[in-house]
């Protein structure tokens, strides 16, 4: 738990606690007495990925602070597994074009990719971020709106909707074209863009349905899923509300049924709908969207009008939140395949790590995750905060952000004991192939006072190393140690190349550590100018040292450039150095 101190700083200074602040004096206002209620949406329509876990994060952070606080809270994630498969999503192995025929119909109905231990789609892509919440200490409780919609949950919620179909219609009229032609023009293509810009972000943060419920026979707010083929490419034709006899026919199939909407069970309100009748029914106090939803015409406008004016609720308060990306790549989109999923980062860093990435920038500001050699730069800057928490220096916000990355309401994530730096580990993983002895005969050598006697005491932070190295690294990249000399290049050397190797192998055993190694490796050009091992550095003497350090890249790993040259030589072992030097 967080001490005192760290609890009055985090109050003043990070915007967590501000969120906090104005959830439980809403909730105060609303339900006093009750639980405080945040929600976040997932749709399991193909991988979640890193985007959609900003729709978790936000609230959980800000939950997880009102927990701290000794208030109850509950954190709402909607499964939307009754949503429709909308298109067979790219780059996702075990699928082929003949899932297309299953379009339409819920994901809890279509197949789940071939080779899964899954029963359906939706399970299938939900077991991968329950597990990536589970490891990120996530705390929530899960609502599967398949289960919500099958039992009859919303049952008097869908006949009240229907009941008012006019007043939700008048509404999403205030939206639509306008009757002026050249208005009209400008306004349906506005509107396709919001339409098309919520379709892609619902892609794994909330439904998405294709429509809003209009026809020729009427506007109705209700899509049944047809008898026969399941899908909800159904036209409601009529609707009795006294007795709820609600007529549909299927464009897809021709089978047309007459149900009765107070016991049937088959079909789900449009989303513009769904979603502002949950915010009643589940009394949510808090829940973030993402910025496709703040354009006018999109659902969460939209919903605020219609909660307000047809369920009796009040819209959740939240803020809008910005995009995340991927080193190197544009804004994330589950349709396009290919996308890192919170899994996928889990794999090459810890969870505190990725905790802290979300919890130290507001939402309204969008960040990058890094997947390239960024990953190193993260973690020295993450090393660096360790340390200024520890010595009593770190700033306030920095300080409240480390504390929501390392612990939970619930208690302390698991971390690394001896948290050796990132790109060491990856370095050595490179080097060794993951080898254990000779991985553990190279770190112990970093530090001879204070040698590492086992691996697990840089786990999992080495794990996570060593799967950087083997799936984000290209081949080409890789670093093999030359197994004979150079002799060319070594015959080719003037005098001062001679000399600097000289120095280099010489100062080799009484330099053995990374300290040592790296005052070595800088001190040998300074001493053939002349210079002591520790002077400061002109800018000749920079050129000269990366001169000499290219050498030795050429010598040891036939390149110009490669890992850390400390790190390169101690994982080589110093008998291997001096035959590669030519010793």
């Amino acid at each position: 738990m967080p001490t005192v101190a760290e609890s009055q700083t985090s109050t003043e200074t990070d915007w967590v606690s501000r969120f906090a602040d104005d959830v439980i004096a809403e909730s105060e206002r609303r339900a006093p007495g009750k639980p405080v209620v945040v929600a976040s949406g997932l749709s399991p329509s193909g991988p979640i990925h890193l985007g959609n876990l900003r729709e978790v994060m936000t609230p959980h952070l800000v939950a997880d602070e009102i927990r701290r606080r000794g208030y109850e809270v509950r954190h709402l994630i909607s499964w939307d597994d009754y949503d429709r498969y909308r298109k067979v999503p790219n780059g996702v192995p075990g699928i082929d074009a003949s899932w297309a025929e299953h379009i339409g119909k819920p994901l809890t109905s279509v197949p789940a990719p071939a080779g899964s231990a899954y029963p359906n789609w939706a399970e299938h892509f939900k077991a991968a971020m329950t597990e990536a919440l589970d490891e990120l200490g996530v705390e929530y409780d899960p609502i599967s709106q398949t289960e919500q919609y099958t039992a009859g949950a919303y049952r008097e919620q869908i006949l009240h909707a229907m009941k008012h179909r006019a007043d939700i219609d008048a509404v999403l009229d205030r939206y639509r074209t306008k009757k002026d032609p050249a208005a009209a023009g400008k306004g349906k293509q506005q509107q396709k863009k919001v339409d098309e810009a919520e379709l892609e972000a619902a892609e794994g943060s909330g439904a998405a349905d294709e429509d809003d419920g209009g026809s020729s026979a009427g506007y109705f707010p209700y899509k049944p899923y047809c008898g026969n083929c399941g899908k909800d490419l159904t036209v409601v034709t009529s609707y009795d509300d006294d007795s709820t006899e609600l007529n549909y026919t299927c464009s897809e199939c021709g089978f047309a049924e007459t149900v009765r909407l107070n016991e049937f069970n088959r079909g789900k309100l449009v989303w513009k709908v769904d979603w502002p009748m949950r915010w009643a029914y589940e009394g949510v106090i808090f829940e973030p969207s993402g910025v496709d939803h703040s354009s006018p015409g999109s659902s969460f406008v939209v919903g605020g009008q219609i909660v307000r004016e047809v369920f009796d609720g009040v819209q959740p308060i939240g803020p809008m939140y910005a995009f995340v990306g991927i080193s190197g790549m544009a804004k994330m989109s589950s349709s396009k395949g290919g996308v890192p999923t919170p899994g996928d980062a889990l794999k090459i860093m810890e969870a505190p790590l990725l905790r802290w990435l979300y919890a130290r920038r507001r939402p309204n500001q969008s960040f990058k995750i890094a997947f390239d050699q960024e990953i190193n730069r993260l973690y020295d800057e993450w090393d660096s905060l360790e340390r200024k928490v520890a010595d009593g220096t770190a700033l306030p916000a920095d300080l409240a952000a480390h504390g929501r990355a390392v612990r939970t309401a619930a208690g302390e994530l698991p971390s690394t004991p001896r948290p050796l730096p990132y790109r060491t580990l990856a370095s050595v993983a490179d080097i060794t192939a993951g080898a254990d002895d000779q991985t553990l005969r190279i770190l112990s050598e970093l530090d001879p006072e204070n040698p590492l006697t086992s691996l697990d005491a840089v786990r999992p932070r080495l794990d996570r190393a060593e799967n950087w190295i083997t799936t984000q690294v290209p081949a080409e990249a890789r670093t093999i140690v030359r197994g004979e000399p150079d002799a060319e290049l070594l015959g080719s050397l003037d005098d001062q190349g001679r000399e600097s190797l000289r120095l280099l192998v010489e100062g080799l055993d009484s330099h053995w550590s990374l300290d040592g190694l790296t005052t070595l490796v800088y001190g040998v050009p300074k001493v053939l100018a002349g210079l002591e091992p520790d002077a400061k550095p002109t800018p000749e003497l920079k050129v000269a040292q990366r001169s000499f350090f290219a050498l030795l890249y050429r010598l040891l790993v036939s390149r110009d450039t490669g890992p850390r040259l400390p790190t390169l030589l101690l994982a080589v072992g110093a008998d291997r150095v001096r035959a590669l030097l030519g010793a």
